[in-house]
């Protein structure tokens, strides 16, 4: 068989990306999206686009994909393989550089059809060979015009608060006992509540939208029930985070800080609000239900 080539892109051939057409049932191009470089003005950088090329011929690709002004990327979510060409994934994640989580996107009931099924099993499959572990699966949400805007309970008090300090705090009260997937792997890591209270702040100042957003929710009495962020990420508003304080839960406020996040997106002009949480998290998914947020895609994590 003839040997296996594995390497980056250049800004000079990153069109060889597109050369190959696999299946639209996952990935990014289960949103109708196109691989656009950074070189033509697009979003992905050709230093973190890798190919397999067999003769010439791309028999495997991996896109890592990160914000503008980021100096490493964020995550993989653009890999896929010829038929009978998995080990060349799996080979390719190894050699690329890059230590980051690969988010498989996949159709809302992705497992009810049998063709997207078997993309879908087979892009994990491959990454699990290449070293990967799933992570967890999460529903992602998308409200738009079309759907109900929940009204507010009026049960909780927003405030905003300028100290991270104090949002520090309310961060680790909510990750001490949390169904996140994701708060869950990074309190088991070495920097355990702290690292886990910490990445959900860098993410909200890697937002490029206001800090001022972020509310912390007070019950009438004065205290902390939450914490709840509007915020844009670089494909526009979403739902940030939605956290309850432990002491705070069984009252359903989960649902109250959603109500309370996509008016507030609503009212700064938002014409669609993208969100997400664990399959697991039973509560939040159902307060999503209710707030009317429409299931439009399953992301399946590996890390």
């Amino acid at each position: 068989m003839t040997a296996l080539v594995i390497r980056a892109l250049t800004p000079g051939d990153a069109a060889l990306f597109t050369t190959f057409q696999d299946s639209p049932f996952v990935g990014r191009a289960a949103f109708g999206h196109a691989y656009t470089s950074t070189a033509d003005g697009g979003e992905y950088r050709p230093d973190w686009s890798w190919v397999a090329l067999r003769e010439n011929t791309v028999i495997a690709r991996a896109a890592w994909w990160g914000a503008t002004g980021d100096t490493e990327p964020v995550v993989l979510n653009w890999f896929d393989f010829a038929d009978g060409e998995a080990e060349a994934g799996a080979e390719l994640l190894r050699r690329a550089p890059f230590d980051k989580e690969y988010e498989v996107i996949a159709p809302a009931g992705w497992r009810d059809d049998p063709a997207v099924r078997a993309a879908v099993e087979a892009r994990v499959a491959a990454a699990t060979a290449a070293g990967m572990k799933p992570l967890v699966e999460r529903y992602r949400y998308r409200w738009t015009p079309g759907c109900p805007l929940p009204e507010r309970t009026g049960r909780l008090i927003y405030r905003p608060e300028p100290d991270d300090e104090v949002v520090l705090e309310v961060l680790r009260r909510v990750h001490s006992a949390t169904l996140d997937a994701h708060a869950r792997k990074a309190i088991e890591g070495p920097g355990g509540l702290d690292a886990a209270a910490q990445e959900e702040l860098d993410f909200f100042h890697w937002c490029p939208s206001p800090r001022e957003w972020l509310r912390l929710a007070y019950t009438p009495d004065g205290e902390v029930a939450g914490i709840q962020v509007p915020a844009h990420n670089p494909s526009g508003p979403c739902v940030g985070f939605i956290g309850v304080v432990p002491e705070a839960r069984g009252h359903g406020y989960g649902y109250d800080l959603l109500v309370e996040c996509t008016r507030f997106l609503v009212e700064q002009g938002a014409e669609f609000v993208a969100a997400a949480t664990d399959r697991g998290n039973v509560p939040m998914a159902a307060a999503f239900a209710r707030a009317g947020y429409p299931i439009t895609q399953e992301w399946v994590h590996l890390a």
